[in-house]
């Protein structure tokens, strides 16, 4: 959302908001061995974007994008991740997005022109419930490959999201916060895959991941598969971030 300069000037001291300034994000789990996005609906219509919102004079912008996504969302204490700034002068056509959002926002309080701060987010698909906000009626979870057409300069966002997070995935705890708090090799593996878009030998994956020591193997296995029954691992946070800081976990 964006607002005019007049709207500024009357009613800055009540809604204390950086002109232009905007943020979006793109906000990934992992369910049914394929990565997912979430998307918003907006109310009334068969759009769907990014969540995404203003940035207040008074916030940090990680505190802005934690906010953004509590009242976009519902989801909150998530891992986020800033990754690009969307600059562009012609990000989207203006006219376009008056004419399919006006009924939701005053088509005055639009900018021609604004600035967004993109945010990644990882959350474990299993432990959430996103819910929709005022302006949206729908909060769905979509796989990459069937992503539907969406507005502003989303997709753009959201590609470059995709491609921050297959160079961070050495650096950064993705595992730890895209699978549940008990998972399978081959599982944790499939997440991986699904990032990186590409296959993965499974005994050389292993055997890195158990010798780097940052999952520990449970006296569990999965239940209810059909051949036989893996056994169950859980991360070792302590020993996650030191790798991390280490140089990252280079296994694949």
């Amino acid at each position: 959302m964006k607002y005019s300069p007049d709207m500024q000037k009357d009613e800055s001291a009540e809604l204390n908001l950086i002109p232009q300034l905007t943020l979006d994000c793109a906000i990934f789990g992992f369910h049914d061995n394929s990565l997912k996005i979430l998307l918003l609906k907006w109310k009334g219509t068969e759009y769907w974007s990014l969540p995404g919102g203003v940035i207040h004079q008074v916030e940090s912008l990680d505190s802005a994008a934690s906010r953004v996504l509590k009242e976009r969302t519902g989801l909150d204490e998530i891992f986020l991740r800033q990754f690009h700034t969307f600059g562009k002068v012609a990000r989207y056509d203006g006219n376009e997005i008056k004419k399919k959002l006006g009924h939701l926002i005053d088509p005055s309080l639009w900018y021609e022109r604004a600035i967004s701060v993109g945010y990644y987010a990882l959350v474990d698909f299993e432990a959430v419930f996103p819910n929709p906000d005022t302006l949206s009626e729908e909060c769905r979870w979509w796989d990459l490959a069937e992503v539907p057409e969406l507005l502003f300069d989303h997709l753009d966002i959201l590609d470059k999201a995709l491609h921050a997070l297959r160079l961070e995935l050495s650096f950064q705890p993705i595992g730890l916060n895209l699978l549940p708090e008990k998972f399978t090799m081959p599982e944790m593996m499939r997440l991986y895959e699904s990032i990186l878009g590409k296959k993965i030998d499974p005994r050389n994956f292993q055997k890195k991941i158990l010798k780097s020591g940052i999952a520990i193997r449970l006296d569990e296995v999965k239940k209810g598969v059909a051949h036989k029954s893996p056994f169950l691992y859980k991360f070792d946070p302590e020993r996650y971030e030191e790798v991390l800081k280490e140089g990252g976990l280079f296994f694949i």
